[in-house]
């Protein structure tokens, strides 16, 4: 699939998450980190992992890891645009009897390998993950998304650590760095200083993009390396609606109705 349509199917899927808000109603929504991880998790879908729609359960598909939890409904938009999903099954999202929840639950079904929303887990089942996949020799990779505040938990790099000594170079790890964690700027609340410089101490290879950027994403998630890989993506928070973009408060927020048609008519 070409670059212009990924980031044609890019607005839909935010189109998709407004249905998910509207869903979800007063329980609220997490807006900005779900539409900074848009593009990441389109191109994933889209251009890069091995994956079939009708078969979920292949043994040689790739895995998606989405530790950052609360970013799932980026997922489930992607799942409806390739037809896993229909627009009714957006409209539970949330609800008493959905299997949409909040954050992913583990569903063969639809192809959510893993239950995670209490951050920093994510990178510890991606690197189990690969190392099975290792010992039955299994060609398949896996992706972890991340977030930057999540970086701050000490498992993220217990499982650096261990993904180097195993030699995981089946194993992608894509850092959402939108800069802004629930209680504030992600440097504020804990200064990361240089994730570069710290994976490429833990012995993984590092890459640093757009996450915007279809082409650039497209390049770094199917880069063949030697070692773990991790790509720092750099992202803006709340991507695609302007009054959301870089503000905390859209971390998890309700929409009023003024505003649910104003985001309406930003992603006509």
């Amino acid at each position: 699939m070409s670059s212009n349509e990924i980031r044609g199917i890019c607005k839909k899927m935010r189109q998709d998450c407004l249905i998910m808000a509207d869903s979800a109603g007063s329980t609220g929504f997490h807006f900005g980190g779900t539409f900074s991880m848009i593009e990441i998790v389109a191109t994933l879908y889209f251009s890069v992992m091995h994956i079939d729609k009708d078969d979920f359960n292949s043994n040689n598909r790739d895995r998606l890891i989405i530790s950052k939890g609360h970013g799932i409904p980026a997922v489930y938009a992607a799942l409806k645009e390739m037809g896993a999903l229909t627009e009714e099954n957006l409209r539970t999202y949330k609800s008493d009897d959905t299997i949409l929840y909040g954050h992913p639950v583990m569903n063969e079904s639809i192809g959510i390998e893993f239950s995670t929303g209490s951050l920093g887990q994510g990178l510890s089942q991606g690197t189990g993950c690969a190392l099975a996949l290792k010992h039955f020799n299994n060609a398949a990779r896996v992706y972890v998304v991340i977030g930057d505040g999540e970086c701050d938990e000490g498992s993220i790099w217990e499982a650096a650590m261990s993904a180097s000594k195993f030699g995981l170079d089946n194993l992608v790890v894509i850092v959402d760095k939108n800069k802004i964690q629930y209680d504030g700027d992600t440097e504020n609340v804990m200064p990361l200083l240089s994730l570069e410089d710290k994976f490429n101490s833990f012995g993984w290879n590092v890459c640093t993009i757009d996450g915007h950027d279809i082409d650039a994403c497209e390049t770094a998630f199917s880069n063949q390396s030697d070692k773990p890989m991790v790509v720092i993506a750099n992202t803006v928070k709340g991507k695609g609606i302007s009054f959301m973009e870089n503000d905390p408060a859209w971390h998890h927020a309700r929409m009023t109705a003024a505003q649910r048609l104003a985001a309406v008519k930003e992603l006509e």
